[in-house]
């Protein structure tokens, strides 16, 4: 069977055009992908609101309420966590079968494939924008009220975003060829939500353990979340700078990976 050569990037035209046609695939495919998720749903974008809530009253009642968690504003402690490990972990978990869902995509001559990942990771940001009107009622609720450090956020949410574009070039690129890929990931998001600080302090970590625990990139994002937020303070510089250089790393090398991959990806599908 003869194949049409697909093109991962964008067309080669100018700058100015090639950004606004890969920002029009975007917009487009972005919409799509919502208007997908929530055809014939009911709640519709509440259950972008309905699952974090559910966890965070599941948490507060086991861990503050049975096990007498003595962390202030455990309620907001808790939704900030859970929001943004599930930004991490839906994005991560979508992106494995970002060609095999798509194959009707991937077969389009032309079609840019490297701007899937983009989608499913803005798709997933939506979800924690919709919730953070919630968050900030919460925070305001429990006395908490925006300071000067909240400036921080912006570059937060950038490197997280950068993160997991980042791990999603080389999933999607590694379950075409490899279906194993799906459950490992699954399997390890898994296990990583228990080595994230997602209803515990970092600090109830044993001290020869916590370095471990830092090697988790969710650590200190989440941690940076917390600091801005609920402390009041400027999150640590230097585990963000680093956090910067790996997804950048990832991003980089993740989408060279991709594209050197994506000849084969109609052939393996």
């Amino acid at each position: 069977m003869s194949l049409q050569p697909i093109s991962p990037g964008l067309p080669q035209t100018s700058s100015a055009r090639k950004w606004r046609h890969g920002w029009d695939v975007l917009t487009v495919l972005t919409h799509r992908d919502i208007k997908a998720q929530y055809k014939r749903s009911f709640l519709g974008f509440g259950w972008a609101l309905g699952g974090p809530l559910l966890q965070m009253l599941v948490f507060s009642t086991i861990f503050q309420g049975a096990l007498g968690s003595q962390i202030p504003a455990y309620a907001c402690f808790v939704f900030i966590g859970v929001l943004v490990w599930g930004w991490f972990q839906s994005s991560l978990g979508s992106s494995v079968g970002l060609i095999t869902g798509n194959a009707a995509l991937a077969r389009q001559p032309g079609f840019p494939l490297t701007m899937l990942p983009f989608v499913t990771v803005s798709v997933r940001f939506l979800h924690l924008a919709i919730a953070l009107p919630l968050m900030f009622i919460l925070l305001w609720c429990n006395g908490i009220r925006p300071s000067l450090p909240w400036l921080a956020l912006p570059a937060i949410v950038a490197i997280q975003y950068l993160l997991c574009v980042g791990l999603a070039y080389p999933l999607a690129s590694l379950n075409v060829l490899y279906r194993d890929t799906q459950h490992i990931v699954s399997v390890l998001l898994q296990l990583m939500m228990f080595v994230t600080p997602i209803f515990y302090s970092i600090t109830v970590v044993p001290e020869p353990l916590r370095d471990w625990f830092y090697l988790n990139p969710m650590v200190s994002l989440v941690g940076a979340w917390r600091a801005v937020l609920l402390e009041g303070r400027w999150p640590e510089a230097g585990p963000l700078w680093i956090l910067s250089a790996v997804a950048l790393v990832f991003l980089l090398a993740g989408r060279k990976m991709f594209i050197a991959q994506s000849h084969r990806f109609v052939e393996e599908m």
